[in-house]
């Protein structure tokens, strides 16, 4: 065999024990993580700014941990944005297994006034929280995650405690 052709026999063996060690298996692929609200809480009223904290849970319906870096999400109540967020949480989810991750939402006055005026009278709150989910990638592992939460809240859940 001529020294090029080792060479390349050589790279195409390590490509071939790299590959599926690489994902979550042979021939399989990363499901997306289920995330669902958790819990949110109204955490500072500034002049000119509000800022909530988010925790979304993180379900893992996967073979293999996820490695999550952080999160971005934007939330909105009744169909209007109302507070966009980043952070750079971490956790390592087990599979099969579950992890909340908060992230801290921030909302200017003029978005509040405008969702306030929409919520007045209201018995129940319709709230999507969107956003991406950063994991640890591995060669066929994507960065991210896109995510999308909807459901439903009491008004008193948005109280100042």
């Amino acid at each position: 065999m001529k020294p090029r052709n080792r060479v390349v026999c050589g790279f195409a063996i390590c490509l071939m024990l790299f590959i599926p060690a690489t994902c979550a298996g042979p021939g399989k692929r990363l499901e997306p993580p289920r995330v669902a609200l958790a819990d949110i809480q109204v955490q500072l009223v500034k002049l000119f700014e509000m800022s909530f904290l988010v925790r979304v849970r993180v379900f893992n319906t996967n073979d293999v941990p996820l490695e999550v870096r952080g999160i971005e999400c934007d939330l909105a109540l009744n169909g209007r944005h109302l507070a966009t967020g980043v952070s750079q949480a971490s956790a390592k989810i087990p599979a099969h297994g579950t992890a909340v991750i908060p992230v801290t939402v921030f909302s200017s006055v003029v978005e509040m006034v405008k969702n306030a005026v929409g919520l007045q009278g209201e018995d129940r709150i319709k709230y999507r929280v969107t956003g991406k989910l950063r994991v640890k990638g591995g060669f066929l592992t994507p960065p991210y995650f896109p995510f999308k939460a909807e459901g439903e809240l009491a008004p008193a859940a948005l109280r100042l405690e």
